[in-house]
Protein backbone atom coordinates (compact mmCIF):
# COMPACT_ATOMS: atom_id res chain seq x y z
CA UNK A 1 0.00 0.00 0.00
CA UNK A 2 1.30 3.79 -0.95
CA UNK A 3 2.32 5.79 2.41
CA UNK A 4 3.46 8.21 0.70
CA UNK A 5 2.55 10.00 -2.49
CA UNK A 6 6.83 9.73 -3.82
CA UNK A 7 5.72 6.33 -3.06
CA UNK A 8 2.96 6.02 -5.33
CA UNK A 9 4.92 7.70 -8.41
CA UNK A 10 7.63 5.68 -8.08
CA UNK A 11 5.71 2.61 -8.52
CA UNK A 12 3.56 4.71 -11.54
CA UNK A 13 6.66 5.55 -13.32
CA UNK A 14 7.56 1.77 -13.35
CA UNK A 15 4.53 0.75 -14.46
CA UNK A 16 4.36 3.75 -17.29
CA UNK A 17 7.48 2.73 -18.50
CA UNK A 18 6.58 -0.32 -19.01
CA UNK A 19 3.73 0.56 -20.83
CA UNK A 20 5.10 2.94 -23.22
CA UNK A 21 7.28 0.25 -24.57
CA UNK A 22 3.84 -1.96 -25.05
CA UNK A 23 2.31 0.95 -26.88
CA UNK A 24 5.25 2.12 -28.63
CA UNK A 25 5.41 -1.56 -30.34
CA UNK A 26 2.19 -1.45 -31.65
CA UNK A 27 1.14 -0.68 -35.27
CA UNK A 28 -1.79 0.57 -37.23
CA UNK A 29 -2.26 -2.32 -38.87
CA UNK A 30 -2.32 -4.18 -35.46
CA UNK A 31 -4.90 -1.91 -34.01
CA UNK A 32 -7.61 -3.46 -35.82
CA UNK A 33 -6.67 -6.93 -34.17
CA UNK A 34 -10.01 -8.11 -32.53
CA UNK A 35 -10.73 -10.11 -29.53
CA UNK A 36 -13.51 -11.73 -30.91
CA UNK A 37 -15.47 -10.75 -34.44
CA UNK A 38 -18.33 -8.67 -32.17
CA UNK A 39 -15.55 -7.62 -29.92
CA UNK A 40 -13.13 -4.63 -29.02
CA UNK A 41 -9.89 -4.01 -31.27
CA UNK A 42 -6.71 -3.68 -29.82
CA UNK A 43 -6.71 -0.15 -30.48
CA UNK A 44 -10.36 0.82 -28.66
CA UNK A 45 -9.17 -1.31 -25.68
CA UNK A 46 -5.52 0.52 -25.31
CA UNK A 47 -7.15 3.50 -26.50
CA UNK A 48 -9.63 3.44 -23.70
CA UNK A 49 -7.03 2.70 -21.08
CA UNK A 50 -4.93 5.99 -21.77
CA UNK A 51 -8.33 8.31 -21.79
CA UNK A 52 -9.45 6.50 -18.46
CA UNK A 53 -6.71 7.52 -16.69
CA UNK A 54 -7.63 11.50 -16.36
CA UNK A 55 -11.58 10.63 -15.84
CA UNK A 56 -10.88 8.37 -13.35
CA UNK A 57 -8.19 10.34 -11.17
CA UNK A 58 -10.88 13.58 -11.47
CA UNK A 59 -13.67 11.48 -10.36
CA UNK A 60 -11.89 10.79 -7.48
CA UNK A 61 -11.10 15.02 -6.83
CA UNK A 62 -7.62 14.91 -8.79
CA UNK A 63 -7.82 18.05 -11.27
CA UNK A 64 -6.28 16.24 -14.44
CA UNK A 65 -6.46 17.54 -18.29
CA UNK A 66 -8.98 15.06 -19.65
CA UNK A 67 -7.99 13.59 -23.49
CA UNK A 68 -9.80 15.67 -26.54
CA UNK A 69 -12.00 13.82 -28.57
CA UNK A 70 -11.82 9.88 -26.52
CA UNK A 71 -14.39 8.23 -28.99
CA UNK A 72 -11.97 7.99 -31.80
CA UNK A 73 -9.14 5.66 -31.43
CA UNK A 74 -5.98 7.46 -33.20
CA UNK A 75 -3.25 6.32 -34.89
CA UNK A 76 -0.85 3.90 -33.06
CA UNK A 77 1.92 6.74 -32.49
CA UNK A 78 -1.03 8.99 -30.93
CA UNK A 79 -1.98 6.37 -28.61
CA UNK A 80 1.89 5.64 -27.50
CA UNK A 81 2.39 10.04 -26.90
CA UNK A 82 -0.81 11.26 -25.68
CA UNK A 83 -0.26 7.84 -22.37
CA UNK A 84 3.06 9.54 -22.25
CA UNK A 85 1.75 13.06 -21.83
CA UNK A 86 -0.86 12.01 -19.91
CA UNK A 87 1.37 9.91 -17.41
CA UNK A 88 3.58 13.20 -16.73
CA UNK A 89 0.09 14.78 -16.40
CA UNK A 90 -0.66 12.29 -13.13
CA UNK A 91 2.97 13.08 -11.59
CA UNK A 92 2.64 16.52 -12.07
CA UNK A 93 -1.28 16.22 -10.27
CA UNK A 94 -0.07 14.50 -7.46
CA UNK A 95 2.49 16.22 -6.29
CA UNK A 96 0.58 19.35 -6.42
CA UNK A 97 -2.97 18.49 -5.78
CA UNK A 98 -2.33 15.71 -2.63
CA UNK A 99 -0.45 15.21 0.51
CA UNK A 100 0.68 12.00 2.19
CA UNK A 101 -2.31 12.38 4.17
CA UNK A 102 -4.11 12.91 1.38
CA UNK A 103 -3.51 8.69 0.66
CA UNK A 104 -4.93 7.92 3.92
CA UNK A 105 -8.57 9.68 3.12
CA UNK A 106 -11.18 7.53 2.31
CA UNK A 107 -14.55 7.80 -0.22
CA UNK A 108 -16.38 5.93 -1.81
CA UNK A 109 -15.12 4.25 -4.95
CA UNK A 110 -17.48 2.15 -6.99
CA UNK A 111 -19.67 1.22 -3.96
CA UNK A 112 -16.98 0.37 -1.67
CA UNK A 113 -15.00 2.89 0.64
CA UNK A 114 -11.74 3.05 0.37
CA UNK A 115 -8.56 4.98 0.96
CA UNK A 116 -7.40 7.38 -1.86
CA UNK A 117 -3.90 5.06 -1.35
CA UNK A 118 -6.32 2.29 -2.22
CA UNK A 119 -8.15 4.21 -5.52
CA UNK A 120 -4.67 4.76 -7.15
CA UNK A 121 -3.63 1.00 -6.88
CA UNK A 122 -6.75 0.06 -8.24
CA UNK A 123 -5.62 2.67 -11.20
CA UNK A 124 -2.80 0.50 -11.91
CA UNK A 125 -4.33 -2.87 -11.83
CA UNK A 126 -6.83 -1.12 -14.47
CA UNK A 127 -3.87 -0.46 -16.85
CA UNK A 128 -2.14 -3.66 -15.93
CA UNK A 129 -5.07 -5.53 -16.85
CA UNK A 130 -5.68 -3.95 -20.16
CA UNK A 131 -1.63 -3.67 -20.47
CA UNK A 132 -2.21 -7.61 -20.88
CA UNK A 133 -5.09 -8.03 -23.35
CA UNK A 134 -2.86 -5.94 -26.06
CA UNK A 135 -0.14 -7.73 -25.56
CA UNK A 136 -1.97 -10.84 -26.00
CA UNK A 137 -3.64 -9.39 -28.86
CA UNK A 138 -0.52 -8.13 -30.13
CA UNK A 139 0.98 -11.89 -30.22
CA UNK A 140 -2.71 -12.63 -32.45
CA UNK A 141 -1.78 -9.26 -34.83
CA UNK A 142 1.43 -10.64 -35.38
CA UNK A 143 3.90 -8.10 -33.41
CA UNK A 144 6.68 -9.26 -31.40
CA UNK A 145 5.51 -8.22 -27.48
CA UNK A 146 8.55 -6.20 -25.33
CA UNK A 147 9.35 -7.47 -22.15
CA UNK A 148 7.13 -6.56 -19.25
CA UNK A 149 7.86 -8.47 -15.79
CA UNK A 150 10.09 -10.98 -17.51
CA UNK A 151 11.08 -12.12 -20.99
CA UNK A 152 8.62 -12.60 -24.35
CA UNK A 153 8.91 -15.34 -26.24
CA UNK A 154 11.37 -13.15 -28.53
CA UNK A 155 13.35 -12.34 -25.21
CA UNK A 156 13.64 -16.25 -24.24
CA UNK A 157 14.87 -16.86 -28.12
CA UNK A 158 17.64 -13.81 -27.41
CA UNK A 159 18.68 -15.72 -24.25
CA UNK A 160 19.09 -19.06 -26.33
CA UNK A 161 15.92 -20.58 -25.01
CA UNK A 162 13.84 -21.55 -27.73
CA UNK A 163 10.97 -23.13 -25.37
CA UNK A 164 10.21 -20.66 -22.38
CA UNK A 165 10.16 -22.73 -18.88
CA UNK A 166 6.53 -23.81 -17.45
Amino acid sequence: MYTTVENFISEWKHEAELTRKVLDSLTNEALQQQVYPEGRTLGRIAWHFVTNIPDYLTEFGLSVDKVPNPSEVPSAKEIADTFQTVSSNVVNALKEQWTDESLAQTQNAFGRIESNATILMGLIKHIVHHRGQVTVLMRQAGLPVPAVYGPAKEGWIHLGVQTPPL
